[in-house]
């Protein structure tokens, strides 16, 4: 009977394995981008990043169909976020451009590491306490996607590398380690229902950009992912007279005291 007993317990002390190998695929994918930037593949590195966000956004959604939510899974995701998001598009950023600055280049990538940490740290703590439509700041899968796409594109596109274009590299790195740590709202795409029926234009417009990406993957993704971490900032702005009314994006709750329901 205690022997039973212990191997009740050794068995409630595994975990899933769907949710956790889709995490350690991207981690692998991650660790690649790596390894790929610091030999000169900067094109190889790139794709890396961008196949690992697939896998990031694959465990939680098996997760939650297969009902394999775990608290280890969560925590296992976020230390392979920072490495596929954080350290390997700093990296390969350095690899690329930043190290034609020398202290500065460094400092930058430094920069975007620690602003990746804090970014998944504050999400983390706020799970379950903010509303899932909006995100607190840039996404790191999203900008990581950004210097990935960028970097993929100079490389294949224009193949200038070092001085010429190390400052524009600082800039864009710098501004989205600031957009990481601030709180500009990001949409989620969350709250989406992939169960329900939609137009049939909608399959359409997917199609389509599947063929733009097949055409030209660097420049197309690139551009997407640019176009959404511009639209954070220009939700900011322009709702900035929503959220003096009572609205804040952040949290979804009304704050006009005189507002009922």
């Amino acid at each position: 009977m205690q022997r039973k007993d212990s191997r009740s317990r050794i068995r409630r002390k595994g975990i899933y394995l769907l949710p956790n190998l889709c995490t350690t695929l991207g981690l692998f994918f991650g660790f690649y981008a790596v390894v790929m930037g610091m030999r000169g593949q900067f094109a190889q590195s790139a794709m890396a990043i961008f196949i690992a966000m697939i896998f990031d956004g694959l465990d939680g959604r098996v997760a939650r169909m297969t009902n394999t939510s775990s608290e280890f899974g969560a925590e296992f995701d976020s230390l392979s976020d920072m490495v596929t998001f954080g350290i390997a598009p700093a990296l390969l950023a350095y690899s690329w451009g930043l190290f034609a600055l020398n202290k500065i280049g460094w400092l930058v990538a430094f920069m975007y590491v620690a602003a990746s940490a804090l970014r998944l740290a504050r999400f983390n703590t706020q799970v379950g306490k903010v509303s899932k439509e909006y995100f607190q700041g840039l996404p790191c899968p999203a900008a990581a996607a950004v210097i990935a796409g960028m970097i993929w594109a100079g490389h294949n596109n224009f193949a200038i590398v070092g001085s010429h274009i190390s400052v524009a590299v600082a800039v864009v790195t710098a501004l989205l380690a600031i957009l990481q740590v601030s709180n500009v709202p990001y949409y989620s795409f969350k709250e989406i229902d992939f169960k329900g029926r939609v137009p049939f234009v909608m399959i359409l417009m997917f199609v389509l950009l599947c063929v733009a990406i097949a055409i030209n993957p660097p420049i197309v993704l690139f551009f997407g992912f640019l176009i959404f971490t511009l639209s954070g900032p220009i939700m900011y702005l322009f709702g900035w007279g929503r959220r003096k009314k009572g609205y804040t994006p952040r949290t979804k709750k009304v704050t006009n005291k005189n507002k009922k329901g």
